[in-house]
């Protein structure tokens, strides 16, 4: 029992132990953990921070780089950086030295890197560098990360050059790159430009009403492009977005305006890199048109009434009046609404019923009225033999017996008649009888009313009608006039006479028919060119025949059309007028000045104005006229479209003042006009040849060659040129043309006998300047002549010639000599370019007899025929004996020798273990386990291996007593060798996992192989 208390006992105190040991190793790993996250925060924020300063290091373009490169006074390096917006000036600087700092001459590279390279985003670019080497590794590096290849990056090998190619180049490419040689490294950085991003096409002008969507769209060239929406210069920003939306859809770009109100009404610009466009919104007040009005009724007792209108918008309520009292709906009152149609049925009409109907739309201030008469059937006493009576009542006539109805409306024309027996009816037009029953205009008959209905009335049912009824008792006749009134048809001859900056004129003529009322003005209306969205112009009936645009875009095409309004609505639009631009003429021309004078012209010249305009410029007008006179006569009647002109047929010796006017399609510009006036009269200059450089020493030709000699001079008037050859005149295949300025000298083929010494010679009224050029024809050279083998020695020949006899009329430069052994006769080059007469010919092979052939070269090139040597060099065979060379056999025997001894080790219980170590020996030696200085021998705990000088001893589940000293024995015949080791064997207390703790556990040490930086550990963990 009391041993039973004593183990409980350490086994709780070894569990405690345990326990605090775990404890303590957990608090030591997570104290590890958090110095590790608290280094790996420090260097992110040192990578964000290296990353932040190359981010705006790499903002300055390299065009500036290479401005910074040639400044040699520092004051130079401020104004600079003022110049393009550059704050930090020192890290500029600093990047500025590293980059001038003259690199040292290098063992690997021939050629290296270029500083910096540019491309555009999207292309392909190629940095290539030259090896001195061919065989020399070479890697290359990305912001210090290892390049390979692939589909984006491609190696390639020409000779002694490297070549990376970086395919379709983004952002992301544009980074530092690296090449690697060794220790030798070239560096270089990638500049990766955008392209700017220009507008395809820009927003469409819109009109819109108060309440409605306007979506003004876009398209740029670029997708995921970044673009500015302004309203009158301001830009729009998200903090807007509960009035302004943004939408981006690939290269589309959208900005909508849920509900427009008045104060959206504006121009909207939208803006890029690389350009901008604009359009102009309208918001107007909501207008309400009337698409069909009420028409005057005239009913009979007990018959139905229908008022119907018809507006532009289905959603505008409204209210009925009868004599400004509203209707209301009742039995026999129905008010309907149905889409954009407004109806009001009377049935049963009664005589109270009749009076003015108004309709009023709720929310405008607009009336339509129409007037219910009521026809009322009396009945009398009639004798039998009454004569027939028409009782007719034209209600709505604008003249007697004259009725007015609008085209489309419905006409229904009933004529009460009376007459005893009952008449008959008969109907005429214009004089033709008319009996329809049926169809859009028919006669309906009922007792005691004849009826005319007309469905949706045309022009065409214009005219007199009239009704004549007769029985026994007598006849009566009535005429009534129908006028159908109509729209207007379209105006005609629409045309744009005036066009400015930013506005036109149009003007028009009236339509030929005014649809039976009085023409009451013109709408106008434009759109751009391709568009589809028309923009109103007025609001407001216009009654003039001419009508100026403004608010136009200079440079944009634009085309409008004009409609015809008259009291009963609007016509359908014009023609379109053709496409015009709203273009400006340009201003004056600048820095006018006088180039040149004689008796009889003058040269002009002049710069382009400041401002063209899109319309840009068709050419210029050049006039002059005396000084103290205001005619002015033109020069050219023709556009000059260069800056420059020579007035000629000018009065001599008269005072006279020129201006210069730019024209294009808008017409002339403000005339630019000379300060002072310029006198006619020829300056006399002495004459001056101006001899090129190149023509002041022998100029040299092959022949063949064209000679084609450009020789300025100055001198006024135009001088007399003079060309003469050693003093003589020229030959017939020499050509000259002389200009005011310059003469040209020209032979088209070049001979020998060109060559010589010409003289030119320039002459104005006794004055003379001369000039001489020397011209020398050349040609290759002859062969050289008596080619021979003059000595031959060992293996050397010496072989010795005279120069040719014809030089080619150039000096003979040097020889090329060749060689042939005569079995073969293959030629071979022995020297190039030697200059003296002989050469000696080494090496040659021996037994073999050699030909030899000579070229002679001069500044042409070799001679056509080569000298080939009289006689031969023969080269004599020696006699030879082979010496076979005596050698010792090595003796490759050795002693055993441990390469790698064995090491202490301790063991864990239930786990094998393994002692190595390496031997070396020939013969191979023989290899003895040993424990505590015993053999291990044949014993199933332990496996020994021996495999190409390894040596393993496996020990299976060491337990307590397999402790000692481990020795391992090599053996052979020169000798033998030991190591040995120290095994650390288990506890008898240590059970398994749920057993003690060993002792070797207190001295528990982090392996060798964990190391951490210095500033990751505190004082006390150094020990540890």
């Amino acid at each position: 029992m009391r041993r039973m208390r004593m183990w409980i006992s350490m086994r709780m105190k070894m569990r405690v132990r345990m326990r605090r040991m775990r404890i303590k190793i957990k608090m030591r790993m997570m104290k590890m953990r958090m110095m590790k996250a608290l280094c790996r925060e420090e260097q992110a924020e040192e990578e964000v921070k290296k990353k932040k300063k190359d981010e705006e290091e790499d903002t300055i373009p390299p065009e500036i780089w290479e401005l910074l490169k040639g400044v040699t006074k520092k004051s130079e390096y401020e104004r600079i950086a003022f110049q393009y917006g550059i704050t930090d000036l020192r890290g500029m600087l600093k990047r500025l030295k590293k980059i001038k700092v003259e690199p040292k001459k290098s063992e690997a590279f021939i050629r290296k890197l270029d500083p910096a390279y540019q491309v555009d985003k999207g292309n392909k670019i190629r940095l290539m560098v030259e090896l001195s080497n061919p065989d020399l590794p070479l890697k290359w590096y990305k912001n210090g990360q290892l390049i390979k290849p692939s589909n984006k990056y491609v190696f390639e090998n020409v000779g002694l050059k490297r070549i990376l190619t970086i395919n379709k180049c983004s952002l992301a490419d544009d980074a530092a790159y690296e090449c690697r040689v060794n220790d030798e490294k070239s560096f270089t950085e990638v500049f990766v430009k955008e392209p700017p991003v220009t507008i395809v096409r820009g927003p469409e002008d819109q009109q819109v009403v108060v309440g409605e969507r306007v979506v003004l769209e876009a398209e740029v060239s670029e997708e995921g492009a970044q673009v500015m929406w302004t309203k009158d210069g301001v830009e729009l920003t998200r903090e807007e977005t509960f009035k302004y939306r943004f939408k981006k859809d690939g290269k589309k770009h959208f900005l909508i305006l849920n509900e427009a109100t008045k104060e959206d009404t504006g121009r909207y610009r939208i803006m890029t890199n690389g350009g901008e466009a604009e359009a102009e919104v309208i918001v107007e007040e909501k207008q309400l048109e009337v698409l069909q009005g009420i028409a005057d009724l005239t009913v009979q007792a007990a018959e139905q009434a229908v008022f119907k209108c018809e507006v532009s918008d289905e959603k505008v309520t409204g209210r009925w009046f009868k004599n400004g009292v509203e209707v209301r709906p009742s039995k026999r009152i129905h008010i309907s609404h149905t889409g954009r149609i407004h109806k009001l049925v009377i049935d049963d009409v009664r005589p109270e019923d009749e009076g003015d109907y108004t309709f009023v739309p709720d929310g405008f201030a607009l009336t339509l009225s129409a007037k219910l008469n009521f026809l009322e059937i009396k009945v009398e006493y009639v004798p039998k033999q009454e004569p027939p009576k028409i009782h007719l009542d034209c209600s709505g006539r604008d003249s007697e017996n004259t009725l007015v109805v609008v085209a489309g409306n419905k006409l229904r024309l009933d004529v009460p008649i009376s007459g005893e027996p009952l008449p008959t009816v008969t109907w005429s037009k214009d004089g033709k009888e008319f009996s329809a029953a049926e169809g859009r205009a028919r006669l309906e008959a009922k007792h005691g009313l004849s009826s005319f209905v007309i469905e949706s009335a045309e022009r065409a049912d214009e005219g007199r009608y009239e009704i004549r009824v007769t029985n026994p008792a007598g006849e009566d006749t009535a005429a009534i006039t129908i006028r159908v009134v109509d729209v207007p048809d379209p105006p005609e001859a629409v045309r744009v006479t005036q066009v400015g900056e930013d506005w036109a004129v149009l003007v028009w003529e009236p339509p030929k028919f005014d649809g039976g009322q009085p023409v009451t003005g013109y709408l106008v209306e434009r759109k751009k060119k391709g568009s589809h969205r028309w923009m109103k112009l007025n609001f407001e009936v216009l009654p003039a025949l001419t009508f100026e645009s403004t608010r136009m875009i200079e440079g944009v095409l634009y085309e409008m059309r004009v409609f015809a309004v008259n009291a009963i609505g609007v016509s359908a639009p014009s023609l379109n007028t053709p496409p015009f631009m709203p273009i400006a003429p340009t201003s004056e021309p600048t820095h006018l000045a006088l180039e040149d004078v004689t008796d009889t012209t003058a040269t002009l010249k002049w710069r382009p104005p400041e401002r063209v305009g899109a319309g840009g410029i068709d050419g210029y007008l050049v006039e002059w006229c005396r000084e103290g006179d205001s005619t002015w006569t033109p020069a050219n009647t023709e556009l000059v479209e260069r800056c420059g002109l020579t007035v000629r047929g000018l009065p001599t010796g008269e005072k006279l003042l020129f201006r210069v006017v730019g024209v294009n399609i808008a017409g002339r510009s403000p005339p630019a006009t000379m300060a002072q006036p310029v006198t006619i009269r020829e300056i006399v200059e002495r004459p001056k040849i101006r001899l090129p450089r190149h023509l002041r020493q022998t100029y040299v030709r092959k022949v063949g060659e064209q000679v084609n000699l450009v020789i300025p001079f100055q001198g006024k008037p135009r001088p007399q040129v003079t060309w003469t050859k050693e003093g003589g005149a020229l030959g017939e295949d020499v050509h000259v043309r002389t200009s005011d300025r310059d003469t040209v000298f020209f032979i088209r083929a070049a001979a020998r006998g060109h060559s010589g010494r010409y003289g030119l010679s320039v002459r104005i009224e006794g004055m003379e300047d001369t000039a001489e050029m020397r011209l020398r024809i050349v040609e290759r050279p002859g062969p050289p002549r008596k080619v021979q083998v003059k000595e031959v020695w060992g293996f050397n020949a010496l072989v010795e010639w005279e120069p040719p006899e014809d030089d080619g009329n150039a000096e003979i430069t040097g020889y090329t000599i060749m060689k042939a052994d005569k079995r073969t006769m293959e030629w071979f080059t022995v020297y190039e370019h030697n200059r003296p007469l002989r050469c000696t010919a080494s090496e040659l092979v021996m037994g073999n007899e050699y030909l030899f052939k000579v070229f002679s070269e001069n500044l042409c090139g070799l001679s056509e025929k080569p000298g080939l040597s009289s006689n031969t060099a023969v080269i004599p065979k020696a006699e030879l004996r082979l010496k076979p060379p005596q050698y010792q056999e090595h003796d490759f025997r050795s002693a055993p020798q441990f390469l790698t001894p064995l090491v202490d080790r301790s063991a864990v219980a239930g786990y094998s273990t393994a002692l190595n170590c390496a031997v070396r020996g020939h013969p191979k030696p023989k290899v003895v386990w040993l424990k505590n200085q015993v053999a291990i021998g044949e014993d199933p705990k332990f496996l020994a291996r021996h495999s190409q000088g390894v040596l393993t001893l496996l020990i299976r589940k060491p337990g307590p007593f397999d402790g000692g000293t481990y020795t391992c024995r090599a053996v052979n015949e020169l000798g033998e060798a030991l190591t040995e080791c120290r095994f650390g064997g288990v506890p008898q207390n240590f059970g398994g996992t749920l057993g003690g703790v060993p002792d070797f556990w207190g001295e528990l040490k982090p392996p060798q192989h964990v190391s951490f930086p210095p500033q990751c550990l505190s004082d006390g963990d150094e020990k540890w």
